[in-house]
């Protein structure tokens, strides 16, 4: 049970569903592209990532001066992975989801990424 909690606690923000949702559509973000689509602060993005990391629904890679994040595809809990399979298909019509969906596409860490 503390599994499935963790997961549902972990989408409870719609913060978080917000990246989920950005990181289905581009498969690897950092933390500079995810504060620039949202416009928090790097150290708000950085706790929901590691929120979302504990419950399994993300991992996080280190290139360079990047960590790149991407959806757990590999090795989360059952529950995760069941609402990662569904969240594609949920939330489209929202306008928050449709705006970030627009952004999205053009997000170039290169020229908001500043090392």
């Amino acid at each position: 049970m503390k599994r499935f909690v963790k997961v549902m606690k972990a989408l409870s923000d719609p913060n978080r569903v917000k990246i989920i949702k950005m990181l289905q559509q581009k498969d690897e973000l950092c933390v500079c592209e995810i504060r620039f689509v949202l416009k928090l602060a790097q150290p708000t993005v950085s706790k929901h990532l590691k929120v979302l990391e504990d419950a399994g629904l993300v991992v996080g890679s280190k290139e360079k001066l990047w960590v790149n994040y991407r959806l757990n595809t590999a090795d989360g809990s059952s529950y995760g992975a069941a609402m990662l399979r569904h969240l594609p298909h949920w939330l489209n019509e929202d306008p928050a989801i449709q705006e970030i969906s627009k952004i999205l596409p053009d997000i170039d860490r290169n020229n908001i990424c500043k090392p």
